[in-house]
């Protein structure tokens, strides 16, 4: 897969570089009358240039890179479709489909295998597999007060909150609505600790522009307290289903916002009641809109 984009990356560098340095070379070629502007054609050329040099930075990681690979699939889908209607209303001649040949359909076949290739390693990280005990896990983990999960929930239980990528809309509405019912689960003799994927300082910024400054913190960019815990990737639907759109259109236009992704944009939230260094309560979001009661699932549980 890494040869396959690797060699995918130089050709389109290539054929970019030729298409804006001799922009009138292909027309001459095939005895057609060059463009009018020919800088539109040396457009095209950058645009090309441009995908090898995303091409390039996947085959680093075909998995993790896989929107880079499924962009540059649907050009190579889509292309060789106007070729097909160029050449059926005889608007463009034969020679020309040369282009589609090794721009488009010489590629489809690897980049639809990485593609399977990606959404294998999605499926697996999604599916039924053993978890590891969480009480170790909870007194391994330290948050942003050096303490670990497991001493915090000693004396008092603790609300974990995880969260999705803090650019989401969705993130940014649990903080609000932690910053608005936060004297509601304290008054219960819980505290509130969070759970996030992205860079330390943004998140530090964006927690106190909702006033969760001093909240103790966990930076978990390699998903291990996500997986731990039970945590998983979501699906197309979960993530991008209507209802996850209608939802975010709300949030959105509530003042919410949007910011760049940051962290692991397919990971889902939860929420976790800690005791004692276990679990007593927890609430997997069954989508990325899932917008659960805080003050509800932070009440402890009625002993018998």
């Amino acid at each position: 897969m890494r040869r396959v984009l690797v060699a995918a990356g130089i050709y389109n560098l290539i054929w970019g570089a030729f298409a804006v340095l001799f922009p009138g070379a292909m027309f001459s070629w095939l005895a057609m009358a060059p463009p009018n502007y020919p800088q539109l054609w040396q457009c095209i050329g950058m645009i090309v240039g441009v995908y090898g040099v995303g091409y390039l930075i996947a085959a680093s990681d075909p998995a993790r890179h896989w929107p880079i690979v499924l962009v540059g699939f649907l050009g190579k889908v889509f292309g060789p479709l106007g070729m097909v209607q160029a050449l059926w209303t005889e608007t463009l001649p034969w020679g020309f489909a040369l282009n589609c040949l090794t721009n488009d359909v010489l590629w489809w076949f690897p980049f639809a295998l990485i593609l399977r290739h990606a959404g294998n390693e999605f499926l697996a990280d999604r599916g039924d597999v053993e978890l590891p005990p969480e009480g170790p896990l909870l007194a391994e983990i330290k948050t942003t007060l050096g303490s670990t999960l497991a001493s915090l929930s000693a004396s008092q239980p603790l609300l974990l909150v995880f969260l999705r990528h803090s650019g989401c809309t969705f993130c940014r509405e649990a903080l609000a609505d932690l910053q608005r019912r936060r004297t509601e689960i304290e008054r219960q003799g819980v505290r509130l600790a969070l759970v996030h994927l992205g860079d330390p300082d943004a998140f530090a910024r964006l927690t106190a522009d909702y006033g969760l400054s001093d909240v103790p913190v966990v930076w978990d960019p390699e998903r291990r307290l996500y997986r731990g815990l039970g945590l998983r990737r979501g699906s197309l639907a979960q993530l991008l289903g209507p209802k996850v759109w209608w939802r975010g259109a709300k949030a959105f236009w509530a003042g919410h916002g949007l910011g760049s992704l940051d962290g692991d944009g397919t990971q889902l939230a939860g929420v976790f009641l800690i005791q004692q260094g276990r679990v007593i309560r927890r609430h997997l979001h069954a989508t990325a809109a899932d917008r659960p009661d805080y003050v509800a699932l932070s009440r402890r549980p009625e002993v018998s």
